[in-house]
């Protein structure tokens, strides 16, 4: 799957997007955790992903995916949205 990761989850990650492996289908929280041991040492300066994670909103194939347990599919984009300023 393809995860995009904007703005402080961008900075967070080192990566503006990566793509993950998986050959079945995984839950938001299980990618959330796959997420932060991808990227367990964030970069100089930068809050850990495991910080920012908790606080962003997901969009799973441009749909607002809320439920944590909901599966994502191996072949998703999903969008990993902070909270912006000014809204």
């Amino acid at each position: 799957m393809l995860v995009r990761y904007f703005a402080a989850a961008a900075a967070a990650a080192g990566v503006p997007e990566e793509h993950v492996a998986s050959h079945t289908a995984v839950t938001r929280d299980e990618l959330q955790q796959l997420l932060v041991s991808l990227h367990p040492v964030p970069p100089s300066g930068e809050p850990a992903l495991a910080q920012v994670l908790p606080r962003c909103s997901w969009l799973v194939d441009s749909v607002a995916a809320r439920d944590p347990q909901a599966p994502v599919s191996p072949g998703a984009t999903v969008d990993v949205l902070p909270p912006f300023a000014g809204g």
